[in-house]
């Protein structure tokens, strides 16, 4: 199933503008008073939480760590995927304090309510310079087993293969840029998937023959392709996320940065798909250059029934 009403979420403790990461992510932005973004991001943060709980989603918290010291742990889809077999997969990060967020103690209390049969580590790539950034680096359709991927300084191509070798996945792979011929740092910000829709930043893909791919891809899987420009993949509209309530009720989650940018007509054709859902998390976006999606880790894991 592509949607779960499961998520894992990171609230955080020190979080600001990550001066290692900032090399290869355009969208980050630095804000001159660090003590002031972790207040306004907690308080985003907490307020985000609480709309996804309004909502119905099942959110499990757990708290960031002021030891060791990882400024964009709020974005755990980076680290950890969680897979319907019970595989927990763990990714290479670029960034070396972005590898600090790596925490065994988060999977073993998962195991309090879901079952795990065993972890994947692939962060051994990074002592060869090759780095797979969880969801940020691929877009998942879990239903038929492909993962989209823009090629970047963060997302090697080896350890793509790795992880489809491992999982069954087939990659759609290609290059994307934004306006400024930038390399676009996570293909989550420019293309998200839902059950039967994908929001995409087709210009963004200047190879013709990769583009069609693409969209050949999504049409074969009979998405309904939701184009997406520049400035609206600026504004983070790319990075969304279905999820699912406890009434099997279908959400579309964004930031309200993105809901602001998207045409009456773009909120009409997502709405055939599932409540649109938003919050503002301005802060967040500004200096961490990552939005909703990013926040979200999804659990797909098998639950535990109560009496286990």
């Amino acid at each position: 199933m592509q949607a779960t009403s499961h998520i894992l979420m990171i609230r955080p403790v020190d979080f600001g503008f990550n001066e290692q990461t900032a090399e290869s992510n355009a969208f980050q932005n630095m804000d001159d008073d660090p003590q002031r973004v972790q207040q306004r991001a907690l308080r985003e943060f907490d307020a985000f939480v609480n709309t996804l709980r309004q909502n119905g989603v099942d959110v499990t918290v757990f708290n960031d760590t002021l030891v060791p010291h990882s400024p964009d742990s709020i974005f755990p889809n980076n680290w950890v995927t969680f897979h319907d077999n019970g595989e927990v997969f763990l990714y290479p990060m670029l960034a070396e304090n972005r590898r600090l967020e790596r925490r065994e103690d988060i999977i073993i209390q998962l195991q309090d309510n879901f079952y795990i049969e065993h972890v994947i580590d692939l962060s051994h790539h990074e002592a060869e310079g090759k780095f797979l950034e969880g969801t940020g680096s691929m877009v998942l359709d879990r239903d038929h087993r492909i993962a989209y991927a823009c090629l970047s300084p963060r997302t090697d191509k080896e350890v793509l293969n790795d992880f489809c070798a491992q999982t069954g996945y087939r990659a759609v792979c290609f290059y994307a840029h934004d306006q400024n011929d930038i390399p676009v740092y996570h293909t989550n910000v420019m293309m998200c998937m839902g059950s039967r829709f994908s929001v995409i930043c087709l210009d963004a893909i200047n190879d013709t023959s990769e583009k069609d791919a693409v969209i050949r891809c999504l049409q074969e899987t009979e998405k309904q392709i939701i184009d997406i420009s520049f400035e609206q993949m600026n504004q983070f509209a790319g990075n969304m996320l279905e999820v699912k309530n406890k009434d099997g009720e279908t959400l579309i989650v964004m930031s309200q940065t993105a809901y602001e940018s998207l045409t009456g007509e773009q909120r009409m054709q997502l709405e055939q798909y599932g409540r649109l859902v938003y919050a503002d998390i301005n802060a967040i976006e500004t200096n961490g250059g990552g939005s909703a999606r990013c926040m979200m880790a999804e659990v797909h894991l098998p639950e535990l029934k109560k009496d286990e």
